[in-house]
Formats: C-alpha cells, sequence, structure tokens
C-alpha cells in the first residue's frame, strides 16, 4: 500500500510556482518560434510570388499584407478557402493551408514594417483626407474613420487600410459598391453604394499616403 502524501509534499510553493511559470513561458516560446518558422516557409515560398518578400506586394493587383492584423488576415484566408470570397488563385492558394497555419501567417505579416506610397495627386488626397475624417453628409456616406479609425490603423478584424496601394482600395470599394465582394460587414456595401467612382478614388489615394 502506498504511503499517504503529506499536505506538505502537495502544497505549491513560491519556488514550485516559479518553476512551471518557466517550463510554460519556455514552452510558448518553442511553439511560437516553430509557428514564426513555418509560416516564413509558407510566404517565402507562396505568398512571396505575388504579395512581396516583405509583404510589401509586388503589384497594385495585390494587397500589402505587412503590418496587417493576424484576425484578418486569418478570416481572408477562411473566405477564400470556403468559396465565400471569391478568387481563383486564392483559392488555390489556401486549399492545403490550416487555421493554425493561417494564424501563423498572419502574425508572421503583422509583424513586419508597413511601407506607404508618396502623394500622386496632392488634391484628390486633400479631398481624400476630408471624406475619411467626415464623410459626406449630402450623400449620406459617414465617415470612414468612424469604424477604421482616424489613422486608418483599423482594429482586429477590421483591416489596415494605411499604406495600402490606391489602386488595390480603388477596387475593393467598387467590388463593394457593384455587391461583387460579399464576404464582409454589409454595412461596406450600404456604405460604398452611396460613394462616387471620385470620392472612392479620392479615399483611396488619401490612405495609401497614411
Amino acid at each position: 500500500m502506498k504511503a499517504p502524501v503529506s499536505s506538505r509534499s502537495r502544497r505549491v510553493t513560491p519556488a514550485r510556482l516559479a518553476a512551471a511559470i518557466t517550463v510554460l513561458v519556455a514552452a510558448h516560446g518553442a511553439w511560437a518560434q516553430a509557428d514564426e518558422a513555418r509560416a516564413r516557409k509558407i510566404a517565402n515560398g507562396v505568398c512571396a510570388m505575388c504579395h512581396g518578400d516583405n509583404g510589401e506586394s509586388t503589384s497594385e493587383i495585390f494587397p500589402r499584407l505587412a503590418g496587417q492584423h493576424p484576425e484578418y488576415i486569418v478570416k481572408q484566408l477562411k473566405a477564400f478557402k470556403s468559396g465565400e470570397r471569391k478568387s481563383t488563385a486564392m483559392a488555390e492558394m489556401v486549399a492545403k493551408l490550416t487555421e493554425d497555419e493561417m494564424l501563423a501567417l498572419g502574425r508572421y505579416y503583422e509583424k513586419l514594417p508597413a511601407v506607404r506610397e508618396n502623394v500622386k495627386d496632392t488634391g484628390l488626397a486633400a479631398i481624400g483626407a476630408y471624406l475619411y475624417q467626415n464623410g459626406n453628409r449630402f450623400s449620406g456616406v459617414p465617415a470612414c474613420a468612424s469604424c477604421h479609425g482616424p489613422d486608418g490603423h483599423g482594429a482586429a478584424h477590421l483591416p489596415r487600410l494605411a499604406g495600402q496601394f490606391s489602386g488595390y482600395l480603388f477596387t475593393q470599394l467598387k467590388q463593394f459598391n457593384q455587391r461583387q465582394r460579399t464576404n464582409d460587414n454589409v454595412v461596406m456595401h450600404t456604405v460604398a453604394e452611396k460613394m462616387t467612382e471620385l470620392e472612392m478614388a479620392a479615399v483611396a489615394e488619401y490612405l495609401s499616403t497614411k
């Protein structure tokens, strides 16, 4: 018969607690490093072809991912995989990605420094700045800043728009306007359908320089 374990031997002491925390922290660090290494391998081997070596993208056709929120990246990758967001190219790229890999990719790109464009049209950017911060009360377009933040940095499930290519932003606004992009919040449909092409171009120009 086993000898009873004394309450003293079962007692959690500061030393034991510190040791346990040290083990957990070390394990978490090892997992994080493994996830980052896996994400870097996928990013360099698959994503970089379109989105650039550092998430800065190779063309306005493709969004910049550097500095983007991981939750938003995961949301979009899952939407491409399920077919909720349409893209033959992206559906093929994400077909074999697990949810853990998607999250690892999101965290990887979040850490990369965001870049921005130089101002191409100061007048257009000025109009965009006003619309972004104030909206258009005459047509009912709300201020973009009310959701995406005063600096265009967004939040967990709302994308960072600051520094994104103006051409990409304009294309997405057009798709929301025409209800061709349907996987995101329906609010974007009601906002974009009230915007003129000039307003879309202006907001896109402004945000690309932030």
